[in-house]
This record gives C-alpha cells, sequence and structure tokens, in this order.
C-alpha cells in the first residue's frame, strides 16, 4: 500500500543519450576517456619507464632536452621522458581522484542520510561535527594531516577524504531532511516499516542522482587537491610520477624549459575541468525540474 503513494525516485533513465546531446559535456567525456585511455595502457604506450634517467636526456650544458625526436615532449631536469611520466601521473591522479572521493562520498552520503532522517540529538551532533570541519580550511586541513602521516599514495587519498566528505554530507542532510517529512515516508512508518527498510527501499534511491553528481564533480576538487599537496611536497613522494611533483621538480626550470610545467599543468586543469563539465550536465540531466528544457 505504502507503495502506491510513494514518489518515483528519479531515474537516470535516457540520462546517457541526453548527456551526448550537450557539446561541452560530451567533450568532457572525450577528455575522461582520453586521460583513461592513457593512464590504463601506460605500460604499453609509454615509450619509457617514468624513472629511467637517460644519458642523452640533457643537452651537453645539462639542461632538459627539448620537445621532439626520441622525447616527443622533452626530458625533466634529470634527463627522464616527460611523456612517459605524463602518463603514469595520470594514473596516480585518477587512483587518488576515485578512491579519495569514493571515501569521501561515503563518509558525506553516510553521515548526510543518518543526521538527515534521525534528527534530534544524533543529527544535531553529526551536523555541528560537520559545521566544525568545515570551519577549518580544507588545503590547510589536508596539510596538517599529510604531515602528520608518512605521505604515500594511499595516505593521500585518506587524506583527501577526511577533508572532503563536509559538502557531501550537507547537501545529502538537506535533501534527507525534506524525503524524511514526504508522505509515503510517513505511510510506511504507520504500516511498520523499519528504519533500515526506510533508508535503503526508499530515501536512498531519491539520493542516487545528487551522489553520482557530487561523486563526478568531486573528482575534480580531488584532482587539484592531490596536485597541490604534491606540489607542496606533502603528497605524492617522487620518485613517483604525480602531474603535482612533476611541477615541483622542474619549477626552477620554469623560463629555460617552460613545457616542463606547462604540459602537467594543462594536464591539471583540462582533467578538472572536463569532470566539472560532466558533472554540470549530469546535474541538469537528471534533475527532473530541468527535463523537457533542453
Amino acid at each position: 500500500m505504502a507503495s502506491a503513494v510513494a514518489a518515483d525516485p528519479v531515474r537516470p533513465k535516457g540520462a546517457l543519450a541526453r548527456l551526448l546531446q550537450r557539446k561541452l559535456a560530451l567533450f568532457g567525456l572525450v577528455l575522461i576517456v582520453a586521460v583513461v585511455a592513457g593512464a590504463v595502457f601506460a605500460p604499453l604506450i609509454a615509450p619509457y619507464d617514468p624513472n629511467a634517467q637517460h644519458f642523452d636526456g640533457l643537452t651537453l650544458e645539462g639542461a632538459p632536452m627539448p620537445p621532439g625526436g626520441a622525447y616527443p615532449l622533452g626530458t625533466d631536469l634529470l634527463g627522464r621522458d616527460l611523456l612517459s611520466r605524463i602518463l603514469y601521473g595520470a594514473q596516480t591522479s585518477l587512483i587518488i581522484g576515485v578512491v579519495a572521493n569514493g571515501m569521501a562520498l561515503l563518509i558525506g552520503t553516510l553521515v548526510g542520510i543518518t543526521a538527515g532522517y534521525f534528527r534530534g540529538i544524533v543529527g544535531a551532533v553529526l551536523m555541528r561535527f560537520t559545521d566544525l570541519m568545515m570551519a577549518f580550511p580544507a588545503l590547510l586541513l589536508a596539510i596538517c594531516l599529510a604531515a602528520i602521516f608518512t605521505p604515500s599514495l594511499w595516505i593521500v587519498a585518506l587524506v583527501i577524504a577526511l577533508v572532503n566528505w563536509v559538502q557531501t554530507a550537507r547537501v545529502i542532510y538537506t535533501e534527507t531532511t525534506s524525503l524524511a517529512e514526504r508522505d509515503f515516508i510517513a505511510a510506511e512508518k504507520t504500516l511498520g516499516a523499519g528504519h533500515g527498510r526506510i533508508l535503503f527501499r526508499h530515501i536512498l534511491p531519491h539520493l542516487v542522482p545528487t551522489i553520482i553528481v557530487w561523486g563526478t564533480l568531486g573528482i575534480s576538487t580531488t584532482v587539484l587537491l592531490e596536485a597541490t599537496l604534491s606540489y607542496l611536497g606533502v603528497g605524492v613522494q617522487p620518485p613517483t610520477p604525480s602531474w603535482g611533483n612533476i611541477i615541483f621538480e622542474n619549477q626552477t626550470y620554469f623560463q629555460a624549459a617552460p613545457w616542463l610545467v606547462f604540459i602537467p599543468g594543462a594536464c591539471i586543469v583540462l582533467l578538472a575541468l572536463a569532470f566539472n563539465l560532466v558533472g554540470d550536465a549530469l546535474r541538469d540531466v537528471l534533475d527532473p525540474t530541468q527535463r523537457g528544457r533542453d
């Protein structure tokens, strides 16, 4: 009976087709696919080992080689192939982006849905803790946490997750609070449905579009934060290639060899932009109030 009065959750049926109709979203998808393909197939398409130092990778004066010839994107200050390091650096950015953002999304969703559904003292405690976390600048908090722990790929992912979940928690909390007051939830409670059934069978399906959108947008934030931490020396540590530490290592050659800074910087910006474009498009496609407006 309760299902008869329950509002249908927003279903992403045909969302991909509508998404592909948007030129900016399609451009973002192409960029994402290109980066993912480069990262996945890096062992096959990278010309060299990313950490190998080549005797012919430096000029007679000891400067990096410019793009061209055996090194399509040139070499860095140690004579390592930049293209190979960029491809393997994409692996680092994507692994941290997906893992860290996935953990942040899980924590934020659990906190938000619990606080929004139960409210009372439970909701107040959880949301005041969320407010406390939001009071700290994310970058400063991430630097402090990264300084406490020994930096590594997985520690950096954990640190980023611990500072990025608060926005998701806020959004999920607001939507859950609204859903918990709907008539179909009251009907379920009247019929004796347990909290688990209401949360996972009725409320969570309505939150899926929001989770998808925030999951996509969050990857761009995660990629930028990882690059920033690596650039500051508290992120992924050399010799593991990361777009952030590639810039850090080669910044002294900014004027003599600008490609060493420009190319990894462009990769960071383009990947973050791609996820933002797709996330914005998904928000419109999955938002029922936008249907029929395309």
